[in-house]
């Protein structure tokens, strides 16, 4: 039996891989999916082994699968990297990266920041991978991942991104029908927004516990819900910071009392850091994603500034 595959039936395999699926895999290589679904089974059949679990919800990797992918990867790498080289397009970009990110940072930083390096990069295809919850790297869901806590395990490569500044915030019209709040004692009557509790994905996002609030009257495990509950002046609620100029109806209480601080981290297999590719892209998604929660931050304390009435002389 012939076990040697070629290139274009590992670009089919990996394209495969990343969309868990026939028709977005087809798609991406502008194939037919039932020509796809053909050269998997083709390739299975030179390898001796199924690559893939099929079901009704995608092509998920079997353990097969999970062997093989990582040595399909080091060589697209090292394809892109030779081509570059010959072609004199080194520093170009291209191909599909998928980033998997917890909502809030996936609504309100990483469009900006892919969009800038997408602009600069026209051969690149970025997937945004939104989730409340931490992206499976070990089952291939991204290339990369961005999470709140730093993993625990060898097989990861974990870089510090960024701190970032959460505040309690509430709308103009909350406040105006409760009163200001003055102290910390006053949350304890107020109407709070938060994450469902036994749907705290990471120790890191309990945020209402760590300011002695057990009692969270409107729940969800989407950030962009908790903030939209704010806007429309139904609580209170923990917010990023660098989500706030993308409310402007909501106002920081108590910043004074009330600062958490958080960290983003960037997160890859071990072995990724041999991939030139994804090592070229994740230094442009560090840089920007700092660029821009400096940016967001200091927008909001510019605009405090700018509210508060001018000191007497």
């Amino acid at each position: 039996m012939n076990r040697m595959a070629n290139w274009d039936d590992l670009r089919v395999f990996l394209s495969v891989a990343r969309a868990q699926s026939l028709t977005a895999a087809g798609k991406a290589l502008r194939m037919d999916p039932a020509t796809v679904g053909r050269r998997i089974a083709r390739l299975e059949a030179q390898i001796g082994t199924d690559l893939f679990l099929k079901s009704p919800q995608g092509y998920g990797m079997s353990e097969a699968g999970l062997r093989l992918l990582p040595a399909a990867e080091e060589a697209e790498g090292a394809l892109n990297a030779g081509l570059g080289d010959l072609t004199g397009a080194g520093e170009g970009l291209s191909g599909t990266i998928r980033i998997g990110a917890p909502d809030g940072c996936a609504n309100y930083l990483l469009p900006r920041v892919c969009a800038a390096i997408c602009d600069a990069h026209p051969g690149l295809d970025v997937h945004i991978l939104a989730l409340p919850r931490v992206v499976d790297l070990s089952r291939r869901e991204a290339d990369l991942a961005i999470a709140v806590s730093r993993p625990r395990t060898a097989r990861l490569k974990a870089e510090k991104l960024s701190d970032y500044r959460l505040s309690l915030a509430a709308s103009k019209g909350w406040l105006a029908r409760n009163g200001p709040l003055k102290t910390r004692a006053d949350l304890m009557a107020a109407r709070m927004i938060g994450y469902i509790p036994d749907m705290i994905f990471d120790a890191e996002l309990d945020y209402l516990t760590e300011l002695g609030l057990t009692q969270v009257p409107l729940a969800s495990n989407s950030v962009s819900v908790q903030l939209n509950w704010a806007r429309a002046g139904a609580g209170l609620a923990v917010v990023h910071d660098f989500a706030l100029p993308a409310a402007p109806e909501l106002c920081r209480v108590l910043p004074d009392q009330v600062a958490l601080t958080r960290s983003f981290w960037l997160i890859r297999h071990a072995q990724a850091s041999r991939d030139r590719r994804l090592q070229r892209f994740a230094d442009l998604l560090a840089r920007g994603l700092r660029r821009e929660i400096a940016i967001l931050e200091a927008r909001v304390l510019a605009a405090e500034a700018g509210s508060q009435p001018a000191p007497q002389m």
